[in-house]
C-alpha cells in the first residue's frame, strides 16, 4: 500500500478502495486477522485482536487512512483473538451477535483473572523457552516467545469490554459511499460467527468460518456440519474476496478447500475406530500449524461419538 505504515503485530492490505484487511504476523500481539472498511462517512473495525498493543495500531492506521473517528467496531465471534483488543476501542459502537456476547461474558472475566493472578507463572514459562533457544535455531519457538511477550505487556492493564449492541441475525450499515451487512448463519467455528459482507464490491470478511493456506481450529464448541452449510450458503453469495480470520486474503475458492477439509477430516473420523495418528495427506503438507491436522481429528471423531 501507499501510506507508509509499519505494525509488528500485522501487515495491512488494501483490498479495494476503503477496504483493508490487517493479516496477522507471527510473534506479535494480533494471531488473528482483522480488518476495516471506510463507508464514507463512517468506518467498520472487524475484530480487535488479542492485545491491547495490537487493536492501538489498527485504530491509528484505521483512523488515520479514513480521517475519522472508527464508528463502529464488529467482534466476529467470542475468542480471544478476535475481541481482547476491545477495550482500545471502548468510546466506539461494539457491536456483536447476542450469543456472541452471551458467551463472552460468561467465559472471559474468570479467564483474563486467572492470567492476571498468574503472569509470574508466564515470565517463568518465556524465561524457560529462552534458556531451550539458547541450545536451538528454532523459529517456532522464536515466534512463541515473542506472542507470549506481546501477552505479558497486555495482561497489567488488560480488561473486558463486551458490546454495547447485538443482534439476533443480521443487520445493515450504511454509509454514504457504500452499506455493509452483518449476519449470522449460527455457529460453525464457535458457538456463533457472524460475517461482514460489502456488497457493491463483492468483499466478504469471515472470521474463523475461513482459514487461508492453514489449518482451521477446529474447537469442543465447533460444529462441522453447521460449519460446512454455512460455508456452501456463502458459497451461493457474490463473492471476489474473501478476507480469513487466518491466513492471506483469498477468494471463493478457499471456501470450498475449507468444506473439502473438514469433510476429509469428517470421513475419516466417522469411518476409523482407532485413536493413533493419522497420515497427513499431502494436499494439506504446505498449510501452515501442521501439527493441528491431528488435534482436529481427534475433535471431530469426539464430536460424532458424542
Amino acid at each position: 500500500m501507499s501510506e507508509e505504515f509499519l505494525s509488528k503485530h500485522f501487515r495491512l492490505e488494501k483490498v479495494r478502495e476503503g477496504i483493508y484487511a490487517a493479516i496477522a504476523k507471527e510473534g506479535g500481539g494480533a494471531v488473528a486477522n482483522a480488518g476495516f472498511v471506510d463507508l464514507g462517512d463512517k468506518t467498520i473495525v472487524l475484530d480487535t485482536f488479542n492485545t491491547q498493543q495490537a487493536a492501538k495500531d489498527l485504530k491509528d492506521i484505521a483512523e488515520k487512512i479514513t480521517n475519522r473517528p472508527v464508528t463502529w467496531v464488529i467482534n466476529s465471534h467470542w475468542h480471544g483473538d478476535h475481541i481482547r483488543g476491545n477495550q482500545t476501542f471502548k468510546d466506539c459502537h461494539i457491536i456483536s451477535s447476542q450469543n456472541t456476547y452471551d458467551k463472552m461474558k460468561e467465559v472471559h472475566p474468570s479467564r483474563i483473572n486467572n492470567q492476571k493472578n498468574d503472569i509470574d507463572g508466564l515470565r517463568n514459562y518465556i524465561q524457560s523457552l529462552k534458556e531451550q533457544i539458547d541450545h536451538s535455531n528454532n523459529t517456532n519457538l522464536e515466534n512463541q516467545i515473542s506472542f507470549l511477550g506481546e501477552l505479558e505487556v497486555s495482561l497489567p492493564t488488560l480488561e473486558l469490554v463486551l458490546p454495547q449492541q447485538t443482534f439476533k441475525e443480521e443487520i445493515a450499515l450504511h454509509g454514504t459511499n457504500r452499506s455493509a451487512k452483518l449476519f449470522t448463519l449460527g455457529g460453525g467455528h464457535s458457538c456463533c460467527d457472524a460475517i461482514l459482507y460489502i456488497p457493491e464490491d463483492k468483499v466478504i470478511f469471515m472470521g474463523d468460518l475461513l482459514f487461508v493456506d492453514c489449518h482451521p481450529t477446529i474447537f469442543e464448541d465447533s460444529n462441522p456440519d453447521k460449519w460446512i452449510q454455512i460455508l456452501k450458503k456463502v458459497e451461493s453469495m457474490e463473492i471476489e474476496i474473501a478476507v480469513p480470520g487466518h491466513g492471506s486474503v483469498g477468494t471463493k475458492k478457499n471456501l470450498s478447500e475449507v468444506i473439502t477439509y473438514i469433510n476429509d477430516l469428517s470421513a475419516l473420523a466417522r469411518d476409523s475406530n482407532s485413536n493413533e495418528e493419522i497420515k497427513l495427506p499431502n494436499i494439506y503438507k504446505h498449510w501452515s500449524s501442521p501439527k493441528i491436522y491431528q488435534q482436529n481429528y481427534k475433535t471431530i471423531k469426539a464430536f460424532y461419538n458424542s
